[in-house]
Order: C-alpha cells, then sequence, then structure tokens
C-alpha cells in the first residue's frame, strides 16, 4: 500500500475506484465497504483508493472538546488497510479551510481533478463539504457531468445493532471489550511505549511493564484487570507474542494519583524498556479495587493470574 501525507503528494491513476471517511477502527461495516471497492476496483482493472483525514476532523471542528477519543491512530488504521489490500492512502490533513469546501468544490477539486475518480463507493449517509451538507444527491447530480460513477453501500447491522464507531466507542469505555472485538471484527488494542515505574510490582512477585501512550487521543478502556495478549519485539527483532494480564486504573491500594497502564507479562525474563509494544485486549476479568494492604493485593493478583491464563487458553 502507498501512503500519501497529503493530497497533493498523490499522482492521478487509471481508474481510481474511490471511498472516503474518517475510518476510525476499520470496523466490520467499513470492511465492508473495503470489500465491495476491492471488487468493483477488480471489475474496472482499477486500484482502489482511501480518502481519510487527520487531525480528526472533530478535532478542528470542536477544538476545545478534550473528549473526543479514538479507537485506532493514524498508525494503525494504515496498518489496519495496509493489512486489507487497499492500493493507495491518502491522509489528508483537515483544516478549517478544507472543512469550507462546499460539496460542489469538493467533489471537483478533490476527488475528480486530483484522484481522477472514476467510481466512488461511499457508506449508508455519508456526508461532506461545508457543513456536511454533501451526500448521495450530490454525487449523483455532477456524476455525469463529471464522469464517475457512485454507489451508496446500505446500512450494515449485526444482529439488528448498527455497527459505528460511537457505539464501539461506548463499548470499550465500559468495558465491554468482547462486544467491541465482535464489531471491530479484531481485538481492540493499545500501542504504547514501555517505561520505568515505581517497580511496586516487582516487590510483590508481579513485575509490569508501564505504557506510555503517546496519542493523546487514543482511547482507553475503563480502569479494572484484562487478560491481554502482548507483542513485542524480541533481542533478535523477531515480533512475538506472549499473554499476561494488564491492569488499567489509579492504584488505589497505594493512593495513586495518576492514571496506569500496566502489563504483567507471564513467563517473561526479557528486557524491553523503551520498546513499542501491543497489547491486544481479550477478556475483561474485574473492576478495579482497593486492598488493605500489598499482600492482600498480592493474594488477589495470584487468583487474577490463574483466570487469565484459563481464558487465554480458550
Amino acid at each position: 500500500m502507498k501512503v500519501y501525507n497529503h493530497i497533493d503528494e498523490f499522482k492521478q491513476i487509471k481508474n481510481a475506484v474511490v471511498t472516503i471517511g474518517t475510518f476510525d477502527g476499520v470496523h466490520i461495516g467499513h470492511q465492508k465497504i473495503i470489500s465491495r471497492l476491492q471488487e468493483v476496483a477488480r471489475q474496472k482493472g482499477g486500484e482502489t483508493v482511501i480518502l481519510t483525514f487527520f487531525p480528526h476532523p472533530r478535532m478542528i471542528l470542536h477544538p476545545d472538546d478534550l473528549n473526543i477519543k479514538l479507537i485506532s491512530t493514524m498508525d494503525e488504521k494504515a496498518e489496519r488497510l495496509a493489512n486489507l489490500g487497499i492500493d493507495h492512502l491518502i491522509i489528508t490533513p483537515f483544516t478549517r479551510d478544507f472543512s469550507n469546501l462546499s460539496p460542489q468544490e469538493y467533489i471537483r477539486e478533490v476527488l475528480v481533478t486530483k484522484i481522477g475518480t472514476t467510481q466512488i463507493i461511499i457508506g449508508y449517509d455519508h456526508k461532506f463539504g461545508k457543513d456536511r451538507s454533501g451526500g448521495l444527491k450530490e454525487l449523483q447530480h455532477y456524476s455525469s457531468e463529471l464522469g464517475y460513477e457512485v454507489e451508496e453501500i446500505p446500512e450494515q447491522d449485526i444482529d439488528d445493532v448498527t455497527i459505528s464507531s460511537t457505539k464501539i466507542r461506548t463499548a470499550i469505555l465500559s468495558g465491554d471489550i468482547k462486544t467491541a472485538e465482535n464489531f471491530l471484527g479484531y481485538p481492540f488494542h493499545l500501542t504504547g511505549k514501555v517505561i520505568k515505574g515505581d517497580q511496586i510490582g516487582r516487590k510483590i512477585g508481579f513485575p509490569t511493564a508501564n505504557l506510555f501512550i503517546v496519542e493523546s487521543y487514543k482511547l482507553i478502556p475503563s480502569d479494572g484487570i484484562y487478560a491481554v495478549q502482548v507483542d513485542f519485539k524480541s533481542g533478535e527483532g523477531n515480533l512475538k507474542r506472549a499473554n499476561g494480564m494488564a491492569y488499567i486504573g489509579h492504584r488505589p491500594t497505594i493512593n495513586g494519583m495518576s492514571r496506569n497502564i500496566e502489563v504483567n507479562i507471564f513467563d517473561f525474563q526479557e528486557d524491553i524498556y523503551g520498546q513499542s509494544i501491543r497489547l491486544n485486549f481479550l477478556e475483561y476479568m474485574r473492576d478495579d479495587q482497593k486492598f488493605n494492604s500489598l499482600e492482600e493485593l498480592k493474594e488477589q493478583l495470584s487468583l487474577d493470574e490463574v483466570n487469565a491464563r484459563s481464558l487465554l487458553l480458550k
């Protein structure tokens, strides 16, 4: 997959089959749009193009809203799209000027002049242009004049619940990571850099890797204990996976002040300080809670480990 960090980097290609969107999470609904995109590209002998935006439009249009959190970082989104087999990913900076393009300007200048779109596939009720005033109607109106075809994918449902990034975010924030996984089509994950902590876990026999999440907009699951799989690089640089249990919370037993993300990796001896690792969240096990002593905490962590190992064997 070729990645372009601005639409001006993209050179027109023959038979560009295009879809547009933020694609936060690249969930199952998005994947159905992408599948149709690829099917049409094969039929036309064309190439697939996804136009997405960074920062997320809500970050620009509502800069004072500090509660905007996203399922996937831009790197995670690009990785997922590459794995799905997309040919071209255009990441265009979303600015106030860009948001003020009229639907007609958006179609003419972006989709036709810059990309050379021959067919556009859009999701149900997709909106674009100033004040989100453009949609299927406007795309159809200009299609004959500007020489492209347009197709809208119908609303996609799972078990009569519409798949949406909003529903997935809500599930993750409530610790319902199984629902999130069902809608995403893969386990929700966090990627962070391993930093030094105060090593209390090591003192009670449960050493943890403390994670620092670089992207402040990345969604963090609710506080609690989770069964996870951990992706990391070995000393030889090979990608490896291990089982573990993750903790998210303020460490009330030691009167912690900041919110921590820590992972105890089972049967693990490698030095991963400074490395970026990925936590794949598989099961929510219990709420965060305060214990009367570190000894009580240790006893509970022993039970948690048994539970996590059992869950991860399934």
